[in-house]
């Protein structure tokens, strides 16, 4: 008895470990994370937890990491819940095994960031950015996206 008391705390501590930090943005600091002048491919993705479309397609961004993880390939997730469940949005990373780059956006008027993202986005998620600034390349897609669509976007 005395030992499984000894194990329950380095098993929490484990998960508490292995859960990520979610970091709360403002759009400027977000597009510091893809506005780099640099040869790397951005793949940025827009979605939310109340989402099933953004919520189906999540997977498709880990495999993307995966495929890619020996080039210049970063994902990044932008998650679009409410700062104020961010420890619900920790815990769907976590048991989904999230392992991309997550960040939430925290800017209250969609009407005045939205536009700057991409001008053609109505605003619908899921939706997704990729960008390769050395290559003035940009592409944008509003909607769930397939895997070979997205395999296709990002350039080679």
């Amino acid at each position: 008895m005395r030992n499984l008391f000894f194990c329950i705390p380095i098993i929490t501590q484990s998960i508490i470990l292995s859960a990520q930090s979610i970091k709360i943005v403002s759009l400027s600091e977000l597009k510091s994370y893809y506005e780099v002048r640099n040869d790397t491919t951005y793949v940025v993705n827009f979605w939310a937890t109340w989402c099933r479309p953004c919520l189906e397609e999540l997977p498709l961004f880990e495999q993307i990491k995966k495929d890619h993880s020996d080039e210049k390939v970063k994902v990044l997730l932008v998650s679009l819940d409410f700062p104020e469940q961010v420890s619900k949005l920790k815990k769907f990373l976590t048991k989904n095994k999230i392992r991309s780059k997550v960040v939430l956006l925290d800017e209250p008027d969609e009407n005045t960031w939205i536009p700057q993202i991409n001008e053609k986005w109505t605003g619908s998620i899921p939706a997704t950015l990729i960008i390769n600034n050395a290559k003035n390349y940009t592409f944008f897609h509003e909607g769930k996206i397939t895997l070979e669509e997205l395999k296709n976007a990002i350039p080679q």
